[in-house]
């Protein structure tokens, strides 16, 4: 077990070592768990692969003792050891996670370039379409544009194949070579139209459209976008109607209203036509048309308002729609009409991420008293907090480092509000991490130490131990030591361990 593995001596001095001599000891198979997914990833990071599978090793819950090594194997493939790694790979018990390793082993292999092993790996895959993907990708950026469109040849099958030409048209796009990307989407759409499902087939002609767009040829996108719209009007499926509107929403982008207005009406869902038309109000607000983006807006809210329960497909979704108009409101300058659609909003999740999003909205446009006004209509601290977090980053990107800091020390004074001690953790995590990207190493070292005293009272021992793991990267990325205070606080956190 893991308790044999640290010396208590180490797990004195240093957080991650102290973080896995506790987990060792602990008798619960779900707490170890929770702890080792923690632990054991950070091992990785420091290239100690040798004793991250001793503690994977260690795991009885057999999902997570998989998955954990399958992250080893793909380490030691990535440090050049895959003997090591496929010895790992034969650990695996559930054959499908095995089939997983060797495909990350394959991306490892690919990432190096090397990709003579990548392919001889790939080849004794069960299903290697995958692999073969990532492999094609790396040998197009590594500039070997003649074996990438050869590896994507013995690809089986075409939705697969379709994916691999995308992916290397994008690439090609961030090199500005718009011929290659229209020669690239050309075949992708020949064997799109070899897919067997239409909602495949669909989904693959709408990111065509997409990146023809991209590469400013928006004439094909249409043309691509019309083929999709043939397909979809003929589609019996629940998923029918969010494919026209994204067509639709394709057709607007591509500079056509009158065919956007055309298949926006062959939807039925209320849900996703107000989605599309929060789309379309993005389109005219980028395109400085502000009052058509704020009609659009009510014409959205106006349809959902309309839908009545027995119509409501998909609940979430709905809540999710209310949630981006209110933040569209925001972003064309309508503030009342955000916080007025924000919180009425009957998903709570939905609500405060509006709330929260809207807040950085206003602060972008330098208006603090509303963004203010926002945050306050968060009623859970914990919440508020993380809102009051993205204020700050909002105030960083544009300069205001000093305003940035005011705004995390607010929400530093919200943190003993919170009574979940797992919870206050992880948030106390992130403002250690903000105050010492933001240039205030002393505050962050502050709520570091009081982070230590916060996971010295978590109850659970698998929680108190990843919460351990977790607090470890701050002193990992600054190099500090644990002073005298932290250490007592530390032992403190040993003896509670049965």
């Amino acid at each position: 077990m893991a308790q044999h593995q640290i010396a208590i001596e180490q797990a004195k001095e240093n957080l991650l070592a102290c973080a896995a001599f506790l987990a060792g000891n602990i008798k619960n198979s779900d707490g170890h768990a929770e702890a080792m997914e923690e632990i054991i990833p950070r091992y990785l990071e420091k290239g100690e692969v040798d004793f991250a599978a001793e503690l994977a090793d260690t795991i009885d819950d057999p999902f997570t003792r998989d998955k954990l090594l399958m992250r080893v194997a793909e380490k030691c493939a990535a440090m050049d050891d895959d003997e090591y790694a496929f010895q790992l790979v034969e650990a695996i018990e559930d054959s499908s996670s095995q089939a997983h390793a060797r495909g990350r082993i394959v991306f490892q292999k690919a990432i190096k370039g090397d990709f003579r092993r990548a392919l001889e790996i790939a080849h004794e895959l069960d299903h290697a379409d995958n692999a073969l993907i990532d492999i094609a990708l790396h040998q197009a950026a590594a500039g070997d544009e003649e074996n990438a469109e050869a590896t994507i040849a013995k690809i089986d099958f075409p939705l697969a194949r379709v994916t691999a030409l995308q992916n290397l048209a994008e690439l090609y796009l961030e090199k500005k070579n718009e011929t290659k990307v229209i020669e690239l989407l050309d075949k992708a759409l020949a064997a799109a139209g070899e897919i067997e499902f239409p909602e495949g087939q669909i989904r693959a002609l709408i990111n065509c459209a997409n990146l023809f767009f991209d590469a400013k040829r928006k004439d094909k996108a249409i043309e691509t976008l019309d083929r999709a719209k043939t397909l979809a009007e003929n589609l019996d499926s629940v998923l029918r109607d969010a494919l026209m509107a994204e067509i639709a929403l394709g057709f607007l982008q591509a500079g056509s209203l009158d065919l956007a207005d055309r298949a926006l009406d062959l939807v039925s869902d209320k849900t996703q036509i107000a989605s599309c038309l929060v789309g379309f109000a993005s389109e005219f607000h980028s395109a400085d048309n502000v009052p058509e983006a704020t009609e659009t807006l009510e014409e959205a809210y106006a349809i959902l308002k309309s839908q009545r329960d027995g119509e409501v497909r998909d609940s979430r979704a709905r809540m999710a729609v209310f949630a981006a108009i209110a933040v569209e409101f925001a972003n064309v300058g309508k503030s009342e009409r955000a916080l007025e659609v924000a919180q009425e909003n009957a998903g709570e999740a939905e609500r405060i991420s509006a709330l929260a999003q809207i807040a950085q909205v206003f602060t972008s446009q330098n208006r603090i008293e509303l963004a203010r006004q926002a945050v306050s209509a968060i009623e859970d601290d914990a919440q508020k907090i993380s809102a009051l977090t993205g204020v700050a980053r909002v105030k960083k990107q544009s300069g205001e480092t000093e305003s940035a800091n005011a705004f995390l020390n607010e929400a530093a004074n919200l943190i003993e509000t919170i009574p979940q001690f797992t919870l206050r953790s992880q948030t106390l995590n992130e403002l250690i991490h903000l105050f010492y990207d933001y240039g205030n190493s002393a505050k962050a070292r502050q709520l570091a130490q009081e982070n230590l005293r916060t996971i010295s009272q978590i109850r659970n021992s698998g929680s108190r131990a990843a919460a351990l793991a977790r607090l470890a990267d701050f002193y990992e990325r600054s190099e500090l030591v644990l002073n005298e205070s932290e250490r007592e606080i530390l032992e403190t956190i040993m003896r509670r361990t049965d």
